[in-house]
């Protein structure tokens, strides 16, 4: 027991350190920083009990939106996993294609004119790198195809009969020749003029008469589609969509994943988004779901609240124009808080950063990642530290921990929006074991590279598009399709 006599001498030195914190925290120094917490077991990636199948994905309808159920990919596969080499190689070649999709901004900007073999467009967002994640199901002239969802990316096209090379696909090949619905676009139409904003590529005449659209997608390794444009019914799980442009890939080479094709939510007027905004307004959301088997999200067309499952207010800041790179999502980062530590760097002022669902790792510049870095490392010690791998260089050795507390960590935009990350999407697993396990930000190599936000910090959060109002909205929301 403590002495009566004591304890007005144990008050005033809690008193005094209480004060003391105060004045820390007004210079954006907190005794107590925010955490979360981290359960590692349910963090880690696992292999499925069975095979699950992604095809035929779930849909519903609520009060004028249309809710698609989206999946990882990854557990969409009916082959053993392993994850040390699968987690490794998805860093490796995430770093690939931010280089390329630098490079194509750096092109855009600058105007520069490359010839086909050599030019990045849109579609650079890292599809045939295999790393665009979420994929979901919609109907094209009464057919089941299976797409992968990318903000990056303008024009939707699948594979279609008759093909002169196609690579494997799970669903059956679309065939328009058996759809009564189906109609091809012609050359001299202003749907043919569209590709050049939309795709960096103009369209060119085939040679039937009337000529066709040929289009033409392609990618700095070698991977392409190649096809013609064509109007058909979309079917978007139960509202339809009539004379939908799509592009019917009859040369396609590439690793595509299996997938039947892509879905475009860029910008464009070729894109999904403008196609179908006389039915949604021009919004669209997603919520990309965790690393759990069998978790699952969904892409929801149009705007209504009621279906959301969002756990906290959205949260909305206005999206930038950027005339070079007209087709991509920007918004001004204004900051960066790690455990509720504010941090301060002159680059936050600096141009806009993309919103990207086919990045997986966020990139910061140079000086702004070593901020981030810093004050990470300093609330997050005593953990064994571990080597770097690929674009993460701050890593830990977890081994034997069930779970962690972790720095929150929170994306402060324009307008007093931020993006509160979750645990899930602040540490990366290299290692399955838990010996290596980073912090999942990289940093781009130079101070004027467009920074961008990738799918992995997204993860359990509803991210809303409002291409009509010019905005984008965050709010934290445990990802699920009931």
């Amino acid at each position: 027991m403590v002495d009566m006599d004591i304890r007005p001498l144990l008050f005033m030195v809690f008193f005094s350190i209480f004060l003391l914190c105060l004045n820390f925290s007004s210079n954006g120094v907190l005794c107590f920083p925010e955490k979360k917490v981290l359960s590692l077991r349910d963090f880690q990636w696992k292999q499925p009990n069975c095979a699950p199948s992604c095809i035929s994905q779930n849909s519903r309808r609520l009060n004028g939106a249309t809710i698609l159920e989206m999946k990882h990919r990854d557990y969409c596969s009916d082959k053993i996993i392993d994850w040390n080499k699968q987690l490794k190689k998805r860093l490796i070649l995430d770093d690939l294609h931010v280089r390329s999709l630098q490079s194509h901004f750096k092109n855009r900007v600058s105007s520069s004119v490359l010839d086909e073999s050599r030019t990045q467009i849109p579609l650079v967002s890292g599809i045939r790198l295999q790393i665009l994640n979420y994929i979901v199901t919609v109907e094209l002239g009464g057919k089941n195809m299976t797409v992968i969802v990318d903000t990056g990316s303008d024009l939707t096209w699948v594979q279609c009969l008759p093909c002169k090379l196609c690579y494997n696909q799970k669903e059956p090949l679309f065939n328009p020749s058996l759809s009564n619905s189906y109609q091809s676009v012609w050359c001299n139409s202003t749907t043919c003029q569209a590709l050049q904003f939309a795709t960096g590529n103009s369209g060119v005449c085939g040679n039937s008469n009337p000529p066709g659209c040929n289009y033409v997608v392609g990618y700095g390794d070698g991977s392409y589609t190649r096809g013609d444009l064509g109007r058909e019914r979309l079917r978007l799980g139960t509202t339809p969509l009539n004379d939908f442009v799509f592009g019917c890939g009859r040369n396609n080479k590439g690793l595509f994943g299996g997938a039947s094709g892509l879905m475009g939510l860029g910008r464009s007027d070729l894109s999904l988004i403008s196609q179908s905004s006389s039915l949604f307004g021009g919004v669209f959301s997603y919520c990309l779901p965790s690393t759990e088997p069998g978790a699952s999200g969904s892409l929801v067309m149009g705007f209504d609240s009621s279906a959301y499952e969002n756990s906290t207010p959205i949260s909305f800041t206005k999206m930038v124009p950027n005339p070079q790179l007209p087709t991509f999502y920007f918004v001004n980062l204004t900051g960066i808080s790690i455990g509720g530590v504010s941090l301060r760097s002159s680059n936050f002022a600096q141009g806009g950063i993309v919103i990207d669902s086919g990045t997986v790792i966020t990139r910061l510049a140079p000086s702004v990642y070593k901020a981030v870095k810093e004050e990470f490392v300093k609330q997050f010690s005593g953990f064994p530290s571990a080597p770097g791998f690929s674009i993460l260089d701050t890593c830990f050795n977890l081994t034997g921990y069930d779970e962690v507390n972790i720095p929150t960590m929170k994306l402060h935009f324009e307008g007093n929006s931020e993006l509160n990350i979750d645990a899930t999407g602040i540490l990366y697993i290299v290692k399955t074991d838990a010996s290596q396990i980073c912090l999942a930000l990289a940093s781009l190599s130079y101070e004027e590279e467009i920074g961008i936000i990738g799918n992995y910090q997204q993860k359990n959060q509803r991210v809303v598009y409002d291409t009509k109002g010019s905005k984008l909205g965050f709010a934290g929301e445990i990802c699920s399709f009931i």
